[in-house]
């Protein structure tokens, strides 16, 4: 009987199963956001000030996770760490569940937090390896895909409660702990990439050999801080995060923007988020049939003036109901084409194997710091400064939109083990020299 490395399965079945790693942390991210932000808030009494440090100990224990998951995944495989991750979020979602006061709450979100992150960063790995030649993007984009319909189960359940109070905060993470422990079981028949084995057992053969202490062989963590993989984890860091603000407001504190500054209903702006999110359905069936093309640049190019256009709406015009929908609608569409679907491509192109996903977990982790840090003072800096709140996010977008169509087409991709061994160099241990042509 096979072991747990050797157990096949089909790349569909992997990208769906690894995948929904993208789905639990936008659900979990949205489901936090309207169940501690709006049910919650009132029967537990929570100010803006506990709201705003729940939500950002979450994100902060994302960033924590996704740095040691990522590292732990190049180093001793995805499939422990994918399995173990969701044990530990399951356990956190149960906490948020029960939660009968702060303090448990507080525990939940750290928890919860953690598993997501650990879990992300090994589970894109995974996909990208495990998927066909000339279809590696495509796969990647379907976990973004997952990531949508995590969002629309949310609001879905939530436009349909009403004013329910703990109630329907508890029926949202119900439903997230039914997902976990039914994806966890189902995961255990998903074997280990076989591309990392190979690469693993490269690096390992060079170690024994005594390789000479001054190559640089892509798989020890000092050498990501090296050029030119130094090069793509600042780019890529740097235009995740830019954009990533815009993007967890909304996710987090959408619903608070909505009743504190617009005063709206909870519900109702569950309903109207609904509304753009057929659209980028179809939108990310689009993106995922031109990703592995050269057309893909253009389509980044519209995605992004799309998140900036809408961004400049409330910096604008204030953050009225109408502002406030479109921002959700416009930034909803570009964001099929850009911002977290061409970041995730990028962090399996640009890395080699033993140091995909450590990366990948580096600028996840420095992302959701940067995110969770703003968090802990985003309800009141929305409230008390609102025409600079706004003015600051459209700013940030701008930076990501020169970030994604001035850098990042400069940098050089990595060289698969097929690649490297076809060309007689150490595998896996190697980069291409040549520039990209396009994001």
């Amino acid at each position: 009987m096979p072991g747990p490395n050797e157990i096949t399965s089909n790349p569909w079945k992997t990208a769906t199963l690894a995948g929904m790693a993208s789905y639990l942390d936008a659900a979990a991210l949205v489901t936090s956001g309207i169940a501690i932000g709006g049910y919650y808030a009132a029967p537990l009494q929570l100010t803006p000030g506990t709201i705003g440090s729940l939500l950002g100990l979450q994100t902060l224990g994302f960033a924590v996770g996704a740095l040691f998951g990522g590292r732990l995944g190049d180093r001793f495989g995805r499939r422990a760490v994918f399995t173990c991750s969701l044990v530990l979020y399951a356990i956190g979602v149960l906490l948020l569940l029960v939660a009968a006061g702060p303090a448990v709450l507080f525990t939940g979100v750290v928890v919860t937090g953690l598993a997501i992150g650990a879990d992300l960063p090994v589970s894109l790995a995974l996909v990208n390896e495990e998927a066909p030649d000339g279809r590696k993007g495509t796969m990647v984009v379907f976990s973004g895909m997952l990531w949508l319909a995590g969002i629309v189960t949310v609001l879905t359940l939530s436009s349909f409660m009403g004013a329910r109070g703990m109630a329907g905060g508890r029926i949202l993470f119900a439903h997230l702990l039914v997902v976990a422990l039914v994806v966890l079981v189902l995961r255990l028949s998903l074997g280990e990439s076989a591309e990392w084995r190979a690469a693993r057992r490269a690096a390992d053969a060079r170690a024994d050999a005594d390789a000479d202490a001054g190559t640089i062989e892509f798989s020890r963590v000092r050498d990501l801080f090296r050029a030119p993989t130094v090069h793509a984890l600042l780019a890529t860091g740097l235009y995740y995060a830019t954009w990533n603000l815009g993007a967890n407001t909304l996710g987090q504190f959408g619903t608070f923007l909505w009743t504190a500054l617009a005063e709206g209903e909870v519900a109702r702006f569950s309903q109207l988020s609904l509304l753009g999110l057929p659209l980028g359905f179809v939108a990310g069936l689009v993106f995922m049939r031109v990703i592995d093309r050269p057309a893909r640049h253009g389509w980044f190019a519209a995605g992004t003036g799309l998140i900036v256009v809408a961004w400049a709406l409330p910096a604008l015009l204030g953050p009225t109901r109408f502002t406030l929908v479109a921002v959700m609608l416009v930034s909803g569409l570009g964001n099929a084409f850009a911002g977290e679907s061409i970041y995730k491509i990028w962090s399996q192109e640009l890395f080699p194997t033993l140091l995909r996903a450590t990366a990948t977990g580096v600028t996840m982790a420095f992302t959701r710091a940067v995110a969770g840090l703003a968090a802990l003072g985003t309800p009141a800096f929305a409230v008390g400064h609102t025409r600079l709140f706004f003015g600051l996010l459209f700013g940030l977008m701008v930076v990501s939109a020169v970030i994604g169509l001035l850098w990042v087409p400069r940098l050089p991709e990595a060289t698969r083990p097929e690649e490297a061994v076809g060309a007689g160099s150490d595998p896996v241990l190697t980069l291409k020299t040549t520039e990209k042509a396009a994001p």
